[in-house]
This record gives structure tokens, sequence and C-alpha cells, in this order.
């Protein structure tokens, strides 16, 4: 093979196309539903213990 080739070669190269938009918006969408969540769950742990007020994320930790 020439140089030639070597050229032609990388023109038939077909790049893999990106990720798609579904996935981008199936993150968000996982993002989202964890944000509820978290909420869902200071909700509830408000309504056991009235005095209760404190982040979530402490009690994770």
């Amino acid at each position: 093979m020439n140089r030639l080739d070597y050229g032609s070669a990388l023109d038939t190269v077909v790049e893999r196309p990106s990720r798609s938009r579904s996935s981008n918006k199936k993150r968000k969408w996982r993002e989202i539903e964890a944000l509820q969540e978290k909420h869902r769950l200071l909700r509830e742990l408000q309504d056991i213990d009235s005095s209760f007020s404190g982040e979530l994320d402490n009690l994770l930790m």
C-alpha cells in the first residue's frame, strides 16, 4: 500500500455517533426522581417526628 491508500482508508472511517438525546433525558429524569424521593423522605420524617428539622444529607453520612 502506498500513501494514497492510507489517505483513502481514513476517509472511509465512520465515527460513532455521540450519546443520544434519550440517554441524557433519562439521566435528567433519574436526577429529578432522586430529588423527589429525598423530599418525600424528609416529609415522611417530619410527619413521624414533628420536631425533626434536619437535612437528609446529614442523616445519610
